[in-house]
C-alpha cells in the first residue's frame, strides 16, 4: 500500500471518528508545524504563537473537507493551512494586533525572542515540552469520559474578549463552589444552569461554549499545571488561581 493511500485512509476514518482525528493531528504535527514555519519563515513557538493553533484547525479542517477529487490529501492540507493563515494575517493587520517576535519591549527594549531564549536551557526545554505532552494526553482521556476532543475543543474555543471573561466567570463560580466540580465530575455532565446564574452569566453563551467549558472545568478540577500555566496567559487579568 502507497503512503498516499494510506494516508487516505487515515483521512476517511478520522471524518467519522474525532478520536481518530486528534490521533490524525498528532501523527501530522511535524507536517503542521513545517508548513506554519514556512508562512512565518521561523520555527513556531508552541503556547506563544496562535498561528500554530490556526494551522492545527485548518489541518482537522482538511480532514473534514478532504475528497479523494481533490487528489493529494497532504498538498490540500497545505493548501489550506496557507490560506487560513493569510487570512488571519489579514484580520489581525486590519486590527492591528500584529506583533514581532523582534518587537522590543519594556524599558529594556528586549525584543520578545530575547525573553523567551532566556526561559531556560535546552534540556530544561525538552523536559518541560515532554511534561507538556503527557498532560495534553491524560486530559484528552478524560475529556473523552465527557464526549469532548480536542478538536472539538479547538473549534470551540471563545473567539471574542467578552465571550472569554464570561467563561472565566463562569469557571471562578465553579472554583468557588467545590460541590460543582464534585458534582460535575460524578455526573459527568456541565451545571450549565448553575454556573449560568451564580457567575452572573448568560446560560446561552455557556450552551455554546459547552465543550470548551468541560476542558475548562477538567484543567482546574484536576491538575494540570502547564496546561494551566498557558490559560492564565490567554485569560490574563482575571482571578483564576
Amino acid at each position: 500500500m502507497s503512503n498516499e493511500h494510506k494516508i487516505i485512509q487515515q483521512v476517511y476514518a478520522a471524518k467519522e471518528d474525532s478520536q481518530e482525528a486528534d490521533r490524525l493531528i498528532g501523527a501530522y504535527m511535524p507536517f503542521i508545524k513545517a508548513e506554519t514555519a514556512k508562512f512565518l519563515q521561523r520555527p513556531p513557538i508552541e503556547g506563544y504563537d496562535d498561528e500554530l493553533s490556526i494551522a492545527m484547525i485548518a489541518f482537522h479542517e482538511a480532514i473534514c473537507g478532504y475528497s479523494r477529487t481533490r487528489g493529494s490529501f497532504l498538498k490540500y492540507a497545505a493548501m489550506l493551512i496557507n490560506s487560513r493563515l493569510i487570512d488571519y494575517h489579514r484580520k489581525e493587520k486590519r486590527h492591528g494586533h500584529t506583533i514581532s517576535l523582534d518587537t522590543p519591549i519594556g524599558e529594556e527594549e528586549k525584543t520578545i525572542a530575547d525573553i523567551l531564549a532566556e526561559d531556560g536551557d535546552h534540556s530544561e526545554n525538552i523536559v518541560t515540552r515532554d511534561a507538556t505532552r503527557q498532560e495534553i494526553e491524560e486530559l484528552t482521556r478524560q475529556m473523552e469520559q465527557f464526549a469532548v476532543s480536542l478538536t472539538d475543543v479547538a473549534e470551540n474555543c471563545p473567539r471574542q474578549q467578552r465571550t472569554l471573561q464570561a467563561c472565566r466567570k463562569a469557571l471562578l463560580y465553579a472554583q468557588e463552589h467545590p460541590e460543582l466540580m464534585d458534582d460535575f465530575l460524578r455526573t459527568k455532565r456541565l451545571p450549565i444552569a448553575k454556573l449560568a446564574e451564580g457567575g452572573g452569566v448568560e446560560r446561552k453563551t455557556l450552551e455554546r461554549h459547552r465543550k470548551y467549558m468541560v476542558a475548562l472545568l477538567l484543567i482546574y478540577t484536576n491538575g494540570f499545571e502547564i496546561i494551566r500555566g498557558h490559560l492564565k496567559q490567554v485569560m490574563k487579568g482575571g482571578a483564576v488561581r
